[in-house]
């Protein structure tokens, strides 16, 4: 890793055998950096990043820069980061960094698009408001975290949409896209002194100054806690889970390897007996959850209605196993490689592997290199497993969100208790 002058980090992977190149520029900046009242901000700005610049005032003269070329372009918000991207042919580098540069400098936010984007962030509010796969994983965020900023959806709402403003936008890129606070990733072929005059070029003379510090989440859950949302649909859709550890907790590999066992794989305990042995989803699987503070784990699933006290007993029973039976050489050895494998397959990518290292070095502040990745999940023992487990599963921490056709909440009180 290179800092320049004005604070950029600059990260260079090459990556044999590939005649592409992917440019990224992440920032440490995401929705749980805004105010309540301007919920979504980051994702909106992120959106108005490709609307127009001083040197191409049109979304089609943004566009027809990467288009023209064969390449991709895009960019994405999370809760604790944003990044830009483009992914090219190695012979257009320049261009990949001309295009960046000049979205993040020079963007301005023309009223008329503003107002255009605006309808469109709000129709994508509406689509995820109509697919309850994704819907029932806001309400269990909203439910583990409550009123905080990590609770609320990334988006944003509607109403807090259409509060946002031009001078918004000016205001939360003077305060977080600040050269301390981003770090640009080039993955792919390309000559690491190139890159380095690049960098310089285009991004040296950004804005340099002080980080605003993010205030961390305090969290605490003395009782179960379980929502409900009634909605008619064809499948119960649901989330359960409990209170995780974050990006820099010493366990967080512990976490990753417990997941695998539960529900990535074909093989794992949840999938294989709630989608295999039984039939009773398509989809289901178990996700461990990272922030730089707090995290969570959780499975996730959609059921045939009248299985899911079924399912759900199923998946309490196969969280409570973990606490009471250390989990064998073969089925830990299987869960570890199959993470192993997923991480490489991954590596072959170059948005991936970009995308992997801004966040590193921007949410949790350290670069693992994928030697160290992998060897941190071979550190994972039986032992570590069921200490884990025994912190993780309590019956006082879970957490339950449904969507679907039921209005007896009692049913489900009873399966958490």
């Amino acid at each position: 890793m290179t800092t320049l002058k004005n604070g950029l980090r600059l990260i260079t992977v090459p990556m044999k055998g590939l005649e592409s190149v992917t440019v990224l520029v992440g920032v440490g900046s995401g929705s749980r950096d805004e105010a309540a009242s301007k919920a979504g901000l980051s994702h909106f700005l992120e959106h108005m990043a490709s609307k127009g610049t001083k040197r191409r005032p049109t979304p089609f003269a943004i566009a027809s820069v990467i288009d023209s070329l064969g390449g991709e372009e895009n960019a994405g918000s999370s809760k604790e980061f944003t990044e830009y991207w483009v992914k090219i042919a190695a012979r257009h580098l320049e261009v990949a960094f001309d295009f960046l540069a000049d979205n993040l400098k020079n963007s301005i936010f023309a009223l008329e698009q503003i107002e255009r984007e605006r309808k469109v962030i709000i129709e994508e509010i509406n689509m995820y408001q109509d697919l309850p796969m994704r819907q029932v994983l806001d309400e269990f965020e909203i439910l583990l975290y409550g009123k905080t900023s990590l609770g609320r959806d990334i988006a944003g709402s509607k109403k807090t949409v259409v509060r946002i403003k031009q001078a918004d936008f000016f205001d939360h890129l003077r305060h977080f896209y600040q050269a301390a606070n981003m770090v640009v990733v080039v993955a792919g072929r390309f000559s690491v002194s190139k890159v380095k005059k690049l960098a310089g070029q285009y991004l040296g003379d950004f804005r340099a100054g002080p980080v605003r510090a993010r205030k961390s989440l305090e969290f605490s859950q003395g009782q179960a806690r379980l929502k409900l949302i009634y909605k008619k649909t064809d499948q119960a859709h649901f989330c359960f889970g409990v209170p995780g550890v974050s990006y820099l907790h010493p366990d967080r590999f512990v976490v990753s390897v417990l997941a695998s066992i539960l529900g990535y794989s074909r093989t794992s305990r949840v999938y294989r007996r709630i989608r295999e042995e039984r039939g009773w989803a398509y989809y289901v699987y178990t996700v461990p959850e990272f922030y730089s503070d707090v995290g969570a784990l959780y499975a996730q699933a959609g059921v045939t209605l009248d299985k899911i006290s079924d399912s759900l007993r199923l998946i309490r029973e196969e969280y409570f196993k973990l606490v009471m039976k250390k989990v064998d050489r073969r089925e830990l050895k299987r869960a570890k490689d199959y993470l192993k494998g997923q991480f490489i397959l991954a590596l072959e990518d170059s948005f991936n592997v970009a995308s992997r290292y801004g966040i590193q070095a921007v949410v949790e502040g350290k670069i693992r290199t994928p030697q160290e990745f992998l060897a941190e999940i071979d550190k994972v023992t039986a032992e570590d497993i069921i200490r884990v487990s025994r912190n993780l599963f309590k019956p006082e921490k879970l957490n339950l969100a449904i969507i679907g056709p039921y209005k007896n909440k009692e049913d489900f009180w009873k399966i958490l208790k």
